[in-house]
């Protein structure tokens, strides 16, 4: 079973965190797999949920979707398919 541990990497070296300290000696190599991390989300994704609500808004000030019926509308747009032994 794998573990995962968290460590931070320092050039060529892994500082372990407190609680992989008491697992590991000093002297036994170890093999390990390294995911790096982002520290921040991206640039792309900052604001994106500000951004959405503000469009979201714009809509409903401009009454973009007065003209439909969300009844009439979800019945058009579902896909259902008739169930086995339903369609008598």
């Amino acid at each position: 079973m794998l573990q995962t541990f968290r460590a931070t990497l320092r050039g060529d070296s892994l500082e372990w965190g407190e609680e992989v300290r008491g697992n590991l000696r000093d002297d036994s190599p170890v093999q390990v797999l390294v995911t790096i991390l982002e520290e921040e989300p991206s640039l792309k994704t900052k604001g994106r949920g500000q951004r959405m609500a503000a469009a979201l808004e714009k809509l409903a000030q401009a009454q973009a979707f007065a003209g439909i019926d969300p009844v009439v509308w979800l019945s058009e747009v579902r896909q259902d398919r008739e169930l086995p032994g339903r369609n008598e």
